[in-house]
């Protein structure tokens, strides 16, 4: 059985926390539209882990990626800060093959996916026609798994994924449906029973990185990141399969979208890309604004937003961070970027509370800076002594960056 130790952050509400489910996973971890079709183990070193939840409290399900709000908080309360094979967990379940996506939970439900049959790091041989990814139901007070439900994957995949799997990407859910995403081999919606209800194709491209990108549940809408595919941002009809809208142009973007709400009242489909981070009308598909970024690279994480401004990371030198001011039409460069920095991450997505910005860097530790009008960054001698204590005791790797 494989476990990591995590440690979380109380007083930044639980970051990341994942309604407290930790996924520790072995590490290995065409553009012509088509209507949607309708339908109705081997145990591999890798668990699921549910830390207990005796004293904790929390007001919604953790239905999609970083949670309801896609933002990564939670307002679940008293928190344990610690976990290892011994310390605060509840039970661990194996499950068929490693995975980097992370589990939602709906109701007594935890659903996770995974993969087997290729490319099974510690596995020796396999072929791309075994390939299958896995959507898994487990029962939330035991960990028992109620289903499994296997998928196999259109050919031809890439030889391999770099680091993470052919299983990143984290499944959404509502009360009626669990949508997941398998990249070429399409989207699929399962009922919570495990009935397949329908399968859409959003693309035929592949990329040595895998997808990653999560589906997004708003209203009558499952939105779709698909970059690699067909370098399209597609909108599906999340009770039948089928498409609404496809916008092209999303480059290089790995990222998941995020809604937001402009100072005007409208809402935006926000989808950072290589060089510019764009706005879409939900409702359409059709371009609202794009902003330079001056990052040349392409774009991993997904964003976050308070009070109508959005803030941005990415890049893996040069600029790595803005903040836009949401609204606006055209090119908002001049106009509604309000400042860019070299600090930020190239693949951890950040949070925001209370006006300030978190992030964890790969090397640098956790870094955190106000929001406003500049991006001035906290040092280790800015720190109180307690913001201090609760930095070391949350990361084993700490430092602010100066």
């Amino acid at each position: 059985m494989i476990t990591r130790k995590y440690k979380s952050l109380s007083s930044l509400q639980a970051i990341a926390a994942g309604m407290l489910l930790l996924n520790t996973m072995a590490v290995g971890c065409s553009q012509n539209r088509s209507q949607p079709t309708t339908t109705t183990s081997r145990t591999h070193e890798q668990a699921t882990v549910l830390t207990s939840t005796s004293v904790a409290t929390a007001a919604t399900d953790w239905s999609r990626f970083r949670g309801p709000t896609g933002m990564g908080t939670s307002d679940a309360t008293k928190l344990p800060l610690e976990w290892s094979n011994d310390q605060n967990i509840a039970w661990k379940t194996a499950l068929p093959g490693p995975g980097a996506s992370s589990p939602i939970v709906v109701g007594n439900r935890i659903y996770i996916t995974c993969y087997t049959g290729y490319f099974v790091p510690g596995e020796a041989g396999g072929r791309p026609e075994d390939l299958k990814r896995h959507l898994l139901a487990l029962n939330r007070t035991d960990g028992s798994i109620v289903w499994d439900k296997a998928v196999a994957a259109k050919l031809p995949e890439e030889e391999s994924i770099r680091d993470h799997g052919f299983a990143a990407s984290t499944p959404a859910a509502d009360d009626e449906f669990i949508y997941v995403f398998y990249g070429k081999t399409g989207v699929f919606a399962f009922n919570h029973d495990g009935e397949q209800v329908w399968q859409a194709d959003v693309g035929n491209k592949t990329n040595g990185w895998g997808s990653a990108s999560s589906p997004v549940i708003h209203g009558d809408l499952l939105l779709i990141n698909a970059s690699v595919e067909s370098e399209s941002l597609v909108a599906l009809d999340r009770r039948t399969g089928r498409e609404i809208w496809r916008t092209g142009g999303i480059v290089e973007a790995w990222n998941t979208p995020l809604v937001v709400e402009a100072s005007a009242g409208h809402e935006e489909i926000i989808l950072p890309t290589q060089g510019k981070v764009q706005a879409f009308a939900p409702s359409s598909g059709d371009r609202l604004w794009t902003c330079a970024t001056d990052i040349g690279w392409y774009m991993v994480p997904s964003v976050v937003a308070e009070d109508g401004i959005i803030y941005c990371l990415g890049g893996r030198s040069g600029v790595a961070s803005l903040a836009i001011r949401a609204g606006g039409s055209g090119d908002v460069t001049g106009t509604h970027r309000l400042w860019t920095s070299q600090k930020g991450s190239n693949v951890s997505s950040p949070v925001i509370r209370n006006g300030k910005l978190y992030w964890m860097h790969d090397s640098r530790g956790v870094a955190f800076a106000p929001t406003r009008k500049v991006a001035t960054y906290y040092t280790k001698s800015d720190l109180t002594e307690q913001t201090k204590f609760t930095l070391r005791r949350c990361w084993p790797v700490i430092d602010c960056i100066t």
